[in-house]
């Protein structure tokens, strides 16, 4: 052990200054911190989000879901700037009382329903509109064990590979080593699952290809984290085959642009309330 190697107190201390740069969004205390109502609009579902891989999976299924044609699944997508601590106030907190994003009210039925954690709200939205989910029970078995594995393994790759790699203030090798190991392993899991099957459960694209694909297409995409040279995502011929495939579909890419606030004008729809809403926005796509 090094000399100047961090010896934990005894009793832990928040420091909000030693959190980086998402430390004014972090706390160790839940709940709400003010009184703030959201924004409302008309259509039966109200989501409250922020373009991450999680808020994507939402959007996306949602675009999907009115690509098929099923009309019920209008919604209105308001962005949510965590950086402003509006996850914090009392209309999200009552949606979500985690304070995370993204968070879904359902307003199609005779009683508001609030969703939240992305993989419930996934599931939610198959199961109402029988869409996206597998019919036969040992395919939906397998659909949802790799939408929960999702949930489960994502953190290493954002909380802990692309904060220790990323964000952090400082930079350690350990933590980095770690977690870069965890996620190349599971970048090599998903390869082989593709190696024989188109998406991720066989030859029907569901819930669990729209979990997956924000956060690890995304990865061998080279949007996350400027990791790509780094993991080696080369190494996984059929992750990216399957990556880019979704990639091309037109209701990834709408779904990909709704509640961002960075990146192209053209790829950036901060709300959204009609499929006009994205319509003009791509519009703005300088012509090749």
């Amino acid at each position: 052990m090094s000399d100047n190697s961090y010896q934990p107190p005894k009793v832990w201390q928040w420091d909000q200054a030693s959190g980086g740069k998402f430390a004014n969004i972090n706390r160790p205390i839940a709940g709400k911190t003010h009184d703030q109502e959201l924004p409302r609009g008309e259509h039966p579902f109200q989501l409250y989000s922020l373009a991450t891989p999680n808020g994507v999976k939402v959007t996306l299924m949602f675009e999907e879901l009115l690509a098929a044609g099923h009309k019920g699944a209008e919604y209105d997508a308001f962005i949510i700037d965590i950086s402003e601590g509006t996850q914090f106030s009392s209309g999200f907190v009552e949606i979500n009382p985690n304070s995370k994003i993204p968070a879904l009210l359902d307003v199609s039925g005779d009683e508001p329903v609030r969703v939240f954690e992305s993989g419930a709200i996934l599931l939610h939205l198959a199961e109402k509109f029988d869409a996206f989910i597998p019919k036969d029970a040992n395919t939906r078995t397998e659909c949802l064990s790799w939408l929960f594995w999702q949930m489960g393994s994502a953190p290493f790759v954002g909380g802990g590979f692309g904060h220790f790699y990323n964000y952090a203030p400082e930079k350690f090798e350990y933590p980095i080593n770690r977690y870069a190991m965890e996620t190349k392993r599971q970048l090599s899991l998903l390869d082989q699952q593709l190696a024989e099957r188109e998406y991720i459960c066989g030859d029907e694209y569901t819930i669990a290809d729209m979990a997956i694909w924000p956060w690890y297409g995304g990865m061998v995409l080279g949007r996350m984290y400027d990791a790509g040279e780094f993991l080696s995502v080369h190494e996984y011929p059929n992750l990216i085959r399957w990556a880019k495939a979704i990639d091309a579909r037109p209701a990834a890419q709408r779904g990909r642009a709704v509640n961002r606030g960075w990146g192209e004008e053209h790829e950036q729809v901060h709300n959204r309330h009609s499929a006009e809403d994205i319509d003009k926005v791509f519009a703005l796509k300088p012509s090749e």
